[in-house]
């Protein structure tokens, strides 16, 4: 049974740093795309951050670029998402989701999701 789970979210101010870890049970995360997503109140669901299974080559939705950064630890098998400069628009539920294929990663269908971290930006 393949599993993934987010943890490190919290309430952070304005400005301040947050990341997030992504473990899976069950599935290699060095042998699938990985992606990061974010669900603030009363929106869609959005992609932030994706990295390929094959080079690990990383990829960035404008809103994060700069500020975010994903990186995978193959030995803990374990996929993070460093946040910087977080702004009160980064505040929602964070998810991972992987996928053998990079396509349906990115376009948000991917097989396997984990069940979200709360991140919250606030004074």
């Amino acid at each position: 049974q393949v599993r993934l789970m987010e943890s490190g979210g919290g309430r952070v101010q304005p400005g301040g740093s947050l990341r997030l870890s992504c473990s899976a049970s069950g599935l290699s995360l060095d042998h699938s795309a990985v992606g990061w997503f974010r669900q603030a109140p009363g929106k869609e669901r959005e992609g932030l951050s994706y990295i390929s299974s094959t080079y690990s080559n990383t990829y960035y939705e404008d809103s994060v670029k700069g500020r975010f950064t994903i990186s995978r630890d193959s030995a803990e098998n374990t996929v993070y998402l460093q946040m910087n400069s977080l702004k009160p628009d980064d505040t929602g539920v964070y998810f991972c989701a992987a996928d053998r294929s990079f396509i349906l990663l990115r376009r948000g269908e991917s097989v396997y999701w984990g069940q979200g971290t709360q991140v919250t930006v606030s004074s």
